[in-house]
């Protein structure tokens, strides 16, 4: 099992910055990879950006060149750096991990933040 815990959100105006935590606790050595997803009112859940423990990152064409993901130095926080937010990023940010324990790959969900960006 691994639990989430997100930090970070709230309300910035346009072309400002904020960054997002997400902590892991748990399994944590069985994680294979971390990241956000975002969900805009009315809209489906979406990738925002991922990382696997080799480093390797997905991302929404939306958010590249603007947000950034990184690990802690503990390896088992994720943050997400977000710059230059735009009114269309206003969205509940939950973070997401996968998690192999040996047999199949499991998801996890953190409880979500809202970040509300005005214009």
């Amino acid at each position: 099992q691994v639990q989430l815990v997100e930090s970070g959100g709230g309300l910035v105006q346009a072309g400002g910055s904020l960054r997002l935590s997400c902590a892991a606790s748990g399994s944590i050595g069985s994680i294979t990879s971390m990241g956000w997803y975002r969900q805009a009112p009315g809209k489906q859940r979406e990738l925002v950006k991922t990382i696997t423990t080799g480093g390797r990152t997905n991302f929404a064409d939306s958010v590249n060149g603007r947000f950034t993901i990184f690990e802690g130095s503990a390896k088992n926080t994720v943050y997400l750096q977000m710059n230059s937010l735009k009114p269309e990023d206003t969205a509940v940010y939950y973070c997401n991990a996968h998690a192999y324990n040996g047999r199949y790959t499991r998801e996890y969900w953190g409880q979500g933040t809202q970040v509300t960006v005005s214009s």
